[in-house]
Order: C-alpha cells, then structure tokens, then sequence
C-alpha cells in the first residue's frame, strides 16, 4: 500500500511537467505499456494471499483507470494548445461577447399592433402583394377616371398587373370569401413612387374591417382611441377631422397630440401640436356591391395605418430611410 501510494504521487507530479505528445506518450510506455510499472505490479500479484490480491488489486486498477482517464485529457490539451499556436491564437485572453439579435423596430410594432387587435377579437388575413387593377381600384370605388390614382403614384408591371399601393385589396379579397360577419386585419408591405425623409418605395400598411348588422361609427372611434392608448399611452391626446376617401362615407382622418411638443407645437408636428395617423371611415355601399354584400343588412368600417409612421411617432425617428439602410447601432438600440 506504501508502494502504491508513493507511485501514485510520483505519476502526477511527472505528469505536471509534460507539455507535448512525444513526453505523453514515453510516460503512457512507462507506465502501462506491457512491460511499465503499474503492468508489472499488477503481474506480481499472483504471488500474494488471496486477500492481498484483493486489496492490492482494486488500488491498482483504479489507479490505472483513473491514469488512462487523464492521459486522454491531457492529450486533448496538448493537442489544442497546439492548434492554437499554429492559429495565432492566445486562449488565455478572454472570448469575444457574441452579440444576440433582436427583431427589427418594424417586426416589433407590426408585433405590438397585431397583438392590440387580436385582443379585439379581429383576424389577421393576407394577400398578393402583386394585384390586379380591379382588386387595387375598381373594387374599391376608385374606376379609371378618378383623381384618387393620382395620389397613389403605382408601379406599374408590363403585363398590366401592378405592385399594390394599399394593403385595401386584402379587404376585397377576403369580402368575397367569407360571409360576414367578419372582423379582420391585414399587415403588409405596400409600394408606391415616392421617396424622401418620410417616405419609401416600400413601406408597411395595417388594414382593418369590420363588417356586421349593427355596426356604428361609435364602434369605429371606441376601437381607435383604445388603438392609440394602447400603443401611445393611456394619457395620449386624440381627435377626429372629416376627411375623403373613395371607399368610405363618411370618413375621417385621426390625429394624436404630438408626443414631442404635447399639443405646444414644435419642428416634427409643423407647430400644429397634431400628428396624423390614419384614415377610416363606414365602408361605402359601391365597395359592398363589389363583393355582393346587402347593404340593407350589413354595415361595416374599415382603416387604415402606415406602420412606419407609428413607429416613427413612437421611437422619435425624424428620417424613415433609418428603417431599411440596416445601420447596427440602430437596429440593436431596439432590443
């Protein structure tokens, strides 16, 4: 038992001192190749009692056991500290931090916006970003004369199809597939031919409708102003102005108190103390013909939000370009 234990202290203390694979492996030889020490105690136990060999036996074998264990783990060190010489690499320095993603400022508010009217019981619907003409236009009161293709410059395709300039056609799509009652939002991108600070090529649009028997333009404020409270706060300022548009009436246009200057005035709201945010309005009975809906029994609203103005008005970002130009210290301040 002497034997063993000062053989046990005399492997470790050489195995501290060994730094490369040819000195491993002259130690591994010497000590449990056929001819080492451990072998060679192991062959001298049949000259002992039975009891002996029991007690003397199991020390050795765990012995040998345990060497073999760490001859593998330092082998596995030598190898690496090798590699990473070759490779110029010191592994005593500190790793490098690897950065963890986050979802885009855009994902984000499409996120939140979905989730507010999830709450409200509508459905998230989609369609074609490539649309026909009727779908786009004629379906939703806008025939070819209108003065209203005029404020939607289109991109316009050879084969006389076209990017949509609204997520609006989704509507119509989704009118002539289902019955009503229906109560949906539709999320997506939208192109038009227009581009500065505050605007894009591409840009995201959310659409809503709801289409039932005793539906109210009370309903349509009530939902709107929760919208802009759950989004903007609870204390957010709101208001309402008549407005147009081809395939509403009546329709309005809905404001917030700017959430820079509080309703004082300042450069971002064009010291009017307002910031637009969407159109809405009772969808109009030529849009409910178009998809064979009884205007006698069933009344509807619908609006409409560009989602990177809301997240302009949420973030404070004064240039939409930042959205789509993929700068790593924007993009990440958003985690």
């Amino acid at each position: 038992m002497k034997i063993i234990k000062e053989l046990t202290q005399e492997i470790f203390k050489q195995l501290d001192s060994i730094n490369d694979l040819s000195e491993l492996e002259s130690f591994r030889i010497k000590y449990l190749g056929k001819k080492g020490v451990i072998t060679s105690y192991l062959k001298e136990l049949k000259n002992l009692s039975l009891e002996e060999r029991k007690l003397l036996g199991s020390q050795l074998n765990e012995l040998k056991e345990r060497l073999e264990v760490i001859l593998k783990q330092k082998e596995r060190e030598i190898l690496f500290k090798e590699e990473d010489k070759d490779l110029g690499i010191d592994i005593t320095l500190p790793g490098k931090k690897r950065e963890v993603g986050n979802l885009h400022p855009l994902t984000q508010v499409i996120e939140e916006l979905c989730e507010i009217f999830f709450r409200l019981g509508f459905e998230i619907v989609t369609g074609p970003e490539i649309e026909s003409d009727y779908y786009n236009f004629t379906a939703l009161n806008i025939p070819e004369w209108h003065p209203a293709r005029d404020m939607q410059a289109t991109f316009y395709l050879k084969n006389g199809a076209l990017l949509r300039t609204h997520t609006s056609p989704i509507q119509i799509r989704a009118m002539l597939e289902r019955t009503p009652p229906l109560r949906i939002i539709a999320p997506g991108k939208v192109y038009r031919c227009d581009a500065d600070i505050r605007h894009s090529p591409m840009f995201h649009q959310l659409e809503g409708l709801m289409v039932d028997e005793d539906v109210s333009f009370s309903d349509l404020k009530g939902i709107l102003i929760y919208f802009a409270q759950e989004i903007f706060g609870e204390k957010v300022k709101v208001r309402f102005r008549p407005s147009y548009f081809p395939f509403t009436e009546p329709s309005l246009e809905m404001d917030i108190g700017c959430v820079i200057c509080d309703t004082k005035g300042c450069r971002v709201c064009g010291e009017s103390g307002w910031l637009e945010i969407l159109g809405a309005g009772m969808v109009h009975p030529e849009v409910f013909k178009a998809v064979n809906y009884d205007t006698s029994r069933w009344q509807g609203f619908a609006f409409g939000l560009g989602i990177e103005r809301i997240a302009m008005i949420k973030y404070e970002i004064e240039d939409i370009r930042l959205f789509f130009e993929n700068h790593f210290l924007f993009l990440t301040s958003f985690k």
